[in-house]
């Protein structure tokens, strides 16, 4: 799938969740997509989870 078309994918799934259960089911939707991306991100070894920890407690930048 290209990027496109997992944009696609993504906002079409994130407005029907909304049409059909309310922004709030919307919400949950959205932050289980985050968490998903970055446990396979993890998983794919492109993203350090110290790193992100470290930045949240500040003791270093994201950059």
């Amino acid at each position: 799938m290209t990027p496109t078309t997992t944009g696609i994918a993504i906002a079409a799934t994130l407005v029907l969740t909304w049409i059909a259960f309310g922004f709030g089911f919307f919400v949950l939707v959205a932050l289980a997509m985050v968490v998903g991306a970055l446990i396979g991100r993890i998983i794919e070894g492109k993203l350090d989870p110290t790193s992100i920890l470290d930045a949240l407690r500040g003791k270093r930048s994201s950059s």
